[in-house]
């Protein structure tokens, strides 16, 4: 009787909560992979749906903006770039591409900016050291994995220094990245005088579906004049210092000029979401003096807006394209959409190229990303496994005129349910600097070639297929 009972409330919740994800129209892979885990697991399921599958984001980012948004007072100031006005030279071509951005990504066209590459951890850390350094005003420091390790210290005694200058230092981690931070080392940082909130913490036994919304951004500004932004984050595994990772494979960008304000009102806009402080004195937005010609977009994407900005300019980017498609990413969990741009793509006699990682951080990300593989590769897409260590850079560019580097991996995660940044830069010198490191990149890759991975084991298949069947929900 009472396993009578046990099934009928099962499949009562079953139903019910199917329902919900069916009026919440979904697309359809998410439907139906939620359904079978659901039908598979009914009770653990049910706890998974709850903590990791509610569409209620948008309720919990009502208020997130700061009400004198300087972002959208930028926007106000915009041309419409699909109406004759003219772009700054090399990007007379990607007018549809800068006005997506503007309008999906409230991501304004800042023209007069300088940009520099850093590759890897040394020459990251090298500079965000020296900016920390000539702060004099004010220190915003926001990032998805702050560890408490000897690179995490040596920025806290910058910023305890720094605080003792006084300087003004705000410091923003998530809440799930930064879980493994010692409590003593939060209350070092607090004692310091440096202000340290968390984005969404974890907190037991109050778990939300907020659980699956992360601060994936990594961002420094250093008195509204220097911006870093890219794929490192704090930690000695980011300078391979790590015996299991080996070499860490990563870009970062520092910026000086106007695109630092776009910077600067994201990371207040957070701010002002976690704590409800709004910070709008206009000595944190200081004119910029850089006259070097760089356009530059950035964008910030997330679940607090109506459009996967970051995604959609992808797609965009891609379906333009009249010669080169270079794409790196870590994690590869394309949509259908994306899957059709690359293959259409190739198919046009386009060079599309895709560096993925060879040595798996996460197995089961890791084995779905391969299930796409055959596909692209049928349709003519060269695809390549880093072999040389850790591979995390996110980096994509066309045509040597375009490109991105930013926090968000090409998966249906880092569009949909995390907060990632992308500068999206129109200049044909920078994109010829990120080509070399993807060429070198290239030769410390091994190229999937399409007749063996045909015949690699069904076993693999399978695996492969089950992974894929969870990755819309990863």
């Amino acid at each position: 009787m009472i396993w009578l009972f046990l099934i009928l409330i099962s499949f009562f919740q079953v139903i019910l909560i199917g329902g919900v994800i069916l009026l919440e129209n979904r697309a359809a892979s998410k439907t139906i992979a939620w359904i079978c885990i659901l039908g598979i697991l009914p009770v653990l399921g049910a706890i998974i749906f709850i903590i990791f599958g509610q569409k209620s984001h948008r309720l919990i980012f009502r208020n997130k903006h700061i009400p004198d948004n300087r972002l959208v007072k930028a926007l106000r100031q915009q041309p419409d770039y699909n109406h004759g006005d003219q772009l700054p030279q090399h990007s007379d071509s990607h007018h549809k591409l800068v006005n997506l951005l503007l309008k999906s990504g409230f991501a304004p066209l800042t023209q007069h900016n300088q940009v520099e590459i850093l590759l890897n951890g040394d020459e990251k850390f090298q500079a965000l050291f020296n900016a920390l350094e000539g702060a004099s005003d004010h220190i915003h420091f926001s990032y998805f994995i702050f560890n408490d390790d000897e690179i995490g210290a040596d920025v806290l005694k910058i910023l305890t220094r720094k605080v003792e200058e006084g300087v003004e230092v705000r410091v923003l981690l998530d809440g799930m990245g930064s879980i493994s931070i010692s409590g003593s080392f939060v209350r070092s940082m607090r004692q310091a005088g440096i202000q340290v909130e968390w984005f969404f913490p974890i907190r037991f036994p109050f778990i939300t579906s907020r659980l699956n919304l992360r601060y994936h951004r990594k961002i420094v500004v250093v008195d509204g004049r220097i911006g870093f932004m890219g794929g490192l984050n704090i930690g000695d595994e980011y300078l391979s210092r790590d015996s299991k990772l080996g070499f860490w494979r990563d870009t970062h960008l520092k910026i000086e000029g106007e695109a630092v304000q776009t910077l600067q009102s994201i990371f207040l806009n957070d701010w002002y979401f976690v704590t409800r402080q709004e910070v709008t004195d206009a000595r944190y937005f200081p004119r910029a003096t850089t006259t070097q010609m760089l356009p530059i977009q950035i964008v910030g994407g997330g679940p607090d807006s109506n459009w996967t900005s970051i995604w959609q300019g992808f797609f965009n980017a891609i379906t333009m394209a009249k010669r080169s498609v270079a794409i790196e990413t870590p994690y590869f969990i394309p949509d259908e959409s994306l899957i059709m741009a690359l293959k259409t793509a190739a198919l046009s006699g386009i060079d599309v190229r895709l560096v993925v990682q060879g040595v798996p951080e996460h197995k089961l990300t890791y084995l779905a990303m391969h299930s796409y593989f055959e596909e692209l590769l049928l349709a003519g897409v060269k695809i390549f496994r880093y072999m040389k260590g850790t591979f995390h850079a996110k980096i994509f560019f066309i045509d040597n005129e375009l490109a991105s580097v930013g926090s968000a991996n090409m998966d249906q995660r880092g569009y949909l349910l995390d907060f990632d940044i992308c500068a999206f830069v129109y200049d044909q010198s920078l994109v010829e600097r990120l080509k070399h490191d993807f060429d070198q990149d290239i030769n410390d890759s091994i190229r999937i070639d399409l007749q063996t991975f045909q015949a690699r084991p069904t076993s693999q298949r399978y695996k492969e297929s089950i992974a894929r069947l969870f990755s819309p929900v990863l």
